[in-house]
């Protein structure tokens, strides 16, 4: 017991990457809200890579990432960092990392693991996609929005929410120097099939991240 105690918290101390993680459930460091690129130098720097090294993120960067994306920013309220239509939070943000497929838990800061596999092949047609350390899967839970809404509404609204979150994610990846690129090109019907998502859950894009190679 206490080795693996002591074991954990040299983990800790060394930051331990995501992909180095056997657990179902990761919880992430706090996420770090000060500090960074001032926001015109991050607009100024935001661009887009499609050439990625195979060095993992940390969890604290990962936990700041997400935190940027569409993390919780009133914890009073639950709202978060990129607006949603009607506040429906419909969004979903899935990690696709080496070490399997896991969802972003915004309410308890967490990466929750859906899948043991390795999936990042699935998650775009460019080839990059296998390098990178992680792609960011958005998927839409239309449950969540108006009943009375056609399909055709919801996927208006989940488009540009899913637009306002990636948008975050390309100034995150700017004022810490990684890479970025989203991404439509994706077979969403073969990736949903292999996350086993329900009917309800609509992928919208993807989002790779990782250092620039």
């Amino acid at each position: 017991m206490f080795k693996q105690i002591f074991l954990g918290f040299i983990m800790c101390l060394m930051g331990a990457q995501l992909t180095a993680s056997n657990n179902s459930t990761i919880k992430l460091p706090d996420p770090q809200k000060e500090g960074g690129m001032a926001l015109m130098e991050a607009l100024d720097n935001r661009k887009t890579q499609r050439s990625f090294s195979s060095k993992d993120l940390s969890n604290q960067t990962l936990s700041n990432l997400l935190w940027a994306a569409f993390g919780i920013n009133r914890p009073e309220s639950g709202k978060r960092t990129a607006p949603s239509a009607v506040d429906w939070q419909e969004i979903d943000i899935y990690v696709a990392a080496k070490s399997g497929t896991y969802f972003y838990n915004a309410e308890k800061n967490a990466l929750e693991k859906i899948l043991d596999q390795d999936i990042r092949n699935q998650t775009g047609t460019q080839g990059f996609v296998d390098d990178a350390p992680i792609n960011l899967v958005f998927v839409a839970d239309y449950s969540r929005m108006g009943s009375d809404m056609s399909d055709q509404a919801r996927k208006y609204y989940s488009w540009c929410d899913t637009g306002y979150i990636s948008q975050n994610v390309y100034l995150f990846c700017a004022s810490e120097g990684l890479a970025t690129v989203v991404r439509a090109m994706v077979d969403r019907e073969k990736l949903r099939k292999t996350m086993q998502l329900k009917d309800n859950q609509k992928i919208v894009m993807a989002q790779t991240v990782g250092y620039p190679d």
